[in-house]
């Protein structure tokens, strides 16, 4: 037992020591973001970057988002991370080429316990990006408790101009009612059923009746976690509208984003081709 009350002392000391941390990395410009693509099946080429939150401690390193948000989350801290994220993400994508798409992610402490509205415009206003150009991502957690409260928030958004899409859709509280009820422009499908495509038809059937679905309704359905190139060719065979994931590129900070971008001026549109009685996805 005494052992135990050690290990929950240490913990606590531990929290408390990362809270104070946090704090001063926002004031030492510790955070930054980095973006992964997410791109077409008919061209290969990137049409939203999705914005990820990293820390660089100046001793721990590398913190990773699943050690240090749950903190800021119990404390107003993540409501100030949050906002910088937002306004970060609209400045790094003011920048990029085209009509590229910035997609932030929203903790739920930060879109139930601040003026998330405010904020969204605020960066918007700040940047002068179009606002076409920022999709907004939570979780189907988020809508669980407060329905009501979350719509009306969601209808503030959406009158701003921003894209809504629901990530992860297919884990935990997943209900088509969400579908129904809140305005979603796209879904994005947990990547354990992109996992399934090559030895499980149940995560193939789901993922058929996923996009029926968003073809009926006319929201855009994103898979997350693609990484082969059979999981592509059948993706692009049920008509999903974007994919993300190692198969196609790792998250990039900024300098490797430009080259990215650079790069993707050579990228050919990526075709079916038959090899071995097998489909496989390759450059045209």
């Amino acid at each position: 037992f005494r052992f135990f009350e050690t290990q929950m002392d240490a913990d606590e000391r531990e929290k408390r020591t990362l809270e104070a941390e946090l704090r001063s990395a926002i004031d030492n410009q510790e955070f930054e973001l980095v973006y992964q693509p997410l791109v077409s099946p008919d061209t290969g080429k990137a049409t939203s970057m999705e914005a990820l939150m990293r820390w660089n401690h100046p001793i721990r390193g590398l913190v990773p988002p699943f050690e240090f948000i749950p903190i800021a989350e119990q404390s107003s801290l993540i409501q100030e991370i949050g906002r910088w994220s937002i306004l970060k993400a609209c400045q790094s994508a003011k920048t990029w080429p085209g009509e590229v798409v910035v997609a932030v992610n929203l903790s739920v402490h930060h879109f139930m316990g601040s003026d998330i509205v405010g904020h969204v415009r605020e960066a918007l206003e700040q940047t002068g990006l179009d606002p076409h150009r920022l999709e907004l991502e939570i979780t189907e957690s988020l809508l669980i408790n407060n329905t009501e409260e979350a719509l009306s928030i969601l209808k503030a958004l959406k009158s701003l101009g921003v894209t809504i899409a629901l990530d992860d859709f297919g884990t935990g509280y997943s209900s088509l009612s969400y579908i129904l009820k809140f305005p979603f422009d796209k879904i994005k499908v947990d990547r354990s059923f992109v996992n399934g495509i090559a030895s499980d038809e149940a995560a193939r059937a789901i993922l058929r009746m996923i996009s029926a679905l968003g073809e009926s309704l006319n929201i855009g359905i994103i898979a997350e976690g693609v990484e082969t190139a059979e999981q592509v060719t059948f993706l692009k065979s049920i008509n999903c509208h974007q994919f993300q994931g190692y198969f196609f590129a790792k998250p990039l900070n900024e300098q490797n984003l430009a080259a990215y971008f650079e790069n993707e001026r050579s990228v050919l549109p990526l075709v079916e081709v038959q090899i071995d009685s097998k489909k496989v996805v390759k450059a045209a």
